[in-house]
């Protein structure tokens, strides 16, 4: 009899911790999804600690890797400009060719030397979308059009590091999705997806990396892109000017087409 109620009296303890770990396991779970914050509002906190400033411009080398779309490793040197909130433009140096590349008000115009390209910009161009468009309403559109969900909150970690996870469920990395670190909100991974009638198609995703802070504004010091996780090109920022004088005529896409036609 003293045996049975032994072997009864391990049962029920081991079944009580079961439950224990069980319900602190949902506990856990139900506490960290509670407070996520909704995706608006840390696209908002993201844009607020960006920094105040109205334009920028941006001194840095290119470098494109034999399995990117240049081939050849070929470097370059690029001069990045804005104009907050919605205006851009690269002027880019590579093997004796020059590309202009200009976003404007929702237009966009790429001229490859000297001529106006018809081609529309590439995905290698999207990382300024997230440094350039300094409204909530502005870049949540912008990500819209990529298929990020804002509405979709996560939290995950990447390589260690805590971050929000906007446009799916971490770990899910089959959708486009935005990474944002939890303490400072800055973002520093960008997946997007390749859309095919087979499914999602290729991974390209966009590192910013090295964050500095220059006149109370922050901007990522190094970029990083991969195709399917192999490295096709990188960004090396040599420096930085915080609201500089740019001329309006920079970013004109009726004015450059009609020079470049």
């Amino acid at each position: 009899m003293k045996y049975k109620e032994s072997g009864m009296t391990k049962h029920i303890g081991k079944y009580s911790i079961f439950c224990l770990a069980f319900i602190s396991f949902i506990s856990l779970s139900l506490s960290v999804h509670a407070y996520i914050l909704p995706g608006s509002y840390i696209l908002k906190y993201m844009i607020e600690n960006l920094g105040k400033a109205k334009s920028l411009e941006v001194s840095q080398e290119v470098i494109f890797y034999d399995s990117g779309p240049l081939g050849g490793g070929a470097e370059g040197m690029e001069t990045a400009r804005y104009i907050f909130p919605d205006s851009f433009r690269s002027d880019m140096t590579y093997k004796s060719r020059q590309r202009i590349h200009v976003v404007s008000k929702g237009e966009d115009l790429t001229i490859d030397d000297g001529n106006i390209s018809t081609s529309s910009e590439t995905w290698l161009d999207t990382y300024k979308e997230m440094l350039l468009y300094r409204t909530r309403s502005s870049l949540e559109q912008q990500l819209l059009f990529r298929r990020v969900s804002v509405s979709v909150a996560s939290y995950g970690r990447f390589e260690g590091r805590p971050a929000y996870v906007l446009g799916a469920r971490y770990p899910d990395e089959t959708k486009p999705q935005v990474w944002l670190m939890k303490d400072s909100f800055q973002p520093f991974r960008w997946i997007l997806r390749t859309p095919t009638e087979q499914g999602s198609g290729d991974k390209l995703e966009i590192r910013y990396l090295q964050w500095k802070e220059t006149d109370e504004n922050w901007y990522p010091m190094h970029i990083e892109f991969y195709r399917n996780d192999v490295l096709v090109k990188e960004i090396n920022v040599k420096s930085v000017t915080v609201n500089p004088s740019l001329s309006r005529d920079l970013f004109n896409i009726r004015s450059l087409t009609s020079t470049y036609r």
